[in-house]
């Protein structure tokens, strides 16, 4: 099994800045639906759904199904990894604080991506790779609320939060291991449809979906953006970019995240762009400019012709 390159190419460049539009935009979605639905019931309808809008495409695409619990293990284990962990996590920290911050918290994924990847073998520690997350983290931080004064129940949202980065990083130990030669379509499908059963009886135990009110219209069209956009769609992407350019940079999304939370704020929502939203963005490319490493390998040869 060939390992991908550490670089990134120009497609994959591409793909993870559409990603981290969609991503972005789950974070502005999640707020929205978690006004009328429980953390555990939003990441059972966000899979849920995500699974009912892609496993038609699957099907027509003449994807079949495992059929073996041995076939299903891979995919359950992606699912508990990359959905059920971290959305329920990240929901119900996101109840506690604000999207905004949340996603500054999300993108701390491709340092722990780093710490657990290298602590399995996965990939090397590489100085560079270190040097551009922590100067990434550093923007990430300069992008944050100034003003923030957490309280015990932000500590706590904080703190779920995390734990969901945490486990992203699992994620995509176990996508690197056992996902590179399988198709980003079956990926998604069949971790989805995992991670909607297992939901299904968290969701079950914890919020009684059943009892609660029927949501409203705008709650339901958050819902239906988070699973068909941010979720189906947006997995495709991640397993696309995993198999071509690996576990730690599929990771860097979460860095750019923010930034595109804040471009949809100034462009959708007329919202004031401040200097420190620009210094932090412009930290963070400049970090992902170290981590792919070939502005530096050019930097230095025109220094050697020189």
């Amino acid at each position: 099994m060939s390992k991908p390159s550490l670089t990134i190419n120009r497609q994959s460049w591409l793909l993870l800045i559409v990603l981290s539009v969609l991503w972005g935009g789950s974070f502005f979605f999640v707020a929205i639906a978690l006004r009328e639905l429980p953390p555990m019931t939003l990441a059972l309808a966000r899979v849920a759904f995500a699974a009912a809008f892609i496993y038609p495409i699957f099907k027509m695409q003449g994807g079949s199904l495992p059929a073996t619990f041995t076939g299903w293990k891979p995919f359950i284990v992606m699912g508990l990894f990359n959905n059920v962990i971290p959305f329920s996590l990240i929901f119900a920290g996101q109840a506690r604080i604000a999207s905004g911050l949340a996603s500054v918290l999300n993108a701390t994924t491709p340092l722990f991506a780093l710490l657990v990847l290298a602590s399995f073998g996965e990939e090397k520690l590489i100085l560079r790779r270190v040097i551009g997350v922590l100067v990434g983290l550093a923007g990430v931080y300069v992008l944050r609320d100034p003003d923030l004064a957490p309280s015990e129940g932000q500590t706590v949202g904080m703190l779920l939060c995390l734990g969901g980065a945490l486990s992203y990083g699992f994620a995509g130990l176990w996508g690197r291991r056992n996902f590179n030669n399988v198709p980003p379509l079956t990926t998604t499908t069949c971790q989805l449809i995992s991670s909607s059963f297992i939901m299904a009886v968290i969701a079950g135990a914890v919020d009684q979906p059943w009892h609660l009110p029927m949501p409203g219209v705008t709650t339901w069209s958050a819902v239906v953006a988070l699973a068909a956009l941010s979720t189906a769609l947006g997995y495709i992407l991640f397993f696309r970019i995993l198999a071509q350019a690996g576990a730690a940079n599929v990771m860097l999304v979460t860095l750019l995240i923010p930034v595109t939370a804040i471009g949809l704020g100034v462009l959708v929502l007329g919202e004031p762009l401040l200097m420190r939203e620009i210094v932090g963005a412009l930290v963070i490319a400049a970090s992902l400019l170290v981590i792919d490493g070939r502005a530096l390998g050019w930097a230095r040869g025109k220094l050697a012709r020189s």
